[in-house]
């Protein structure tokens, strides 16, 4: 990848990738940079890595809770946590390999509504009923979506793109790159800004 482009590692069930999320595309725009989605499921990449959730560690748990908080105040975007935390986000991570695959130009619309459900009037995306309603109120058919993501191509393109992050040093999301230099965290989107130049 070029220098000129942004890639964005990310998975939605991580509440700092929703806050990396609400600002991507405007430091890419910003900079004049290719924004490249890269969807992996980041339950293999703790898996793969021996990482596992921050919120396993109590005390960094609840810090976090404010740090968020404080982020999503700086950037004056919305943010509520998920009573319903930690979401299974496998087929919601498919739906975005999907999405990309056969339908592009639905991929934001699908995005914006999946990380307004989790992380800004957070439902519980792991049932089955209330992940169709927000599809449905997004404009998207839900008998569709899951035909989607039960596709055998789809769940090979969410592997294929978990093992490719794993191979590029990612340990945790979100995770971004400009060329070869890799940004963890949305406290590090300075440092991706100054990289696109």
């Amino acid at each position: 990848m070029s220098d000129k482009t942004l890639e964005f590692h990310f998975d939605f069930g991580s509440p700092t990738t929703y806050l990396a999320y609400t600002q991507v595309p405007r430091i890419a725009s910003e900079a004049g940079a290719t924004l490249v989605w890269h969807p992996m499921l980041l339950g293999g990449v703790f898996k793969a890595t021996g990482n596992v959730s921050p919120v396993t560690v109590p005390a960094k748990g609840r810090w976090m809770h404010t740090d968020m908080a404080r982020w999503a105040k700086h950037w004056g975007v919305p943010f509520a946590l998920n009573p319903h935390f930690p979401i299974n986000t496998l087929t919601l991570m498919r739906g975005a390999c999907g999405m990309l695959m056969r339908q592009p130009a639905d991929f934001k619309r699908y995005a914006d509504a999946i990380f307004h459900a989790m992380w800004v009037e957070p439902r519980n995306l792991g049932d089955a009923a209330e992940l169709a309603a927000v599809l449905q109120s997004a404009g998207f058919d839900a008998a569709s979506f899951m035909a989607l993501v039960g596709d055998a191509e789809v769940k090979a393109a969410l592997i294929a793109n978990t093992e490719a992050s794993v191979a590029r040093g990612v340990f945790g999301a979100p995770t971004c790159f400009v060329g070869d230099a890799m940004f963890f965290g949305q406290d590090r989107l300075g440092f991706v800004r100054d990289a696109l130049g």
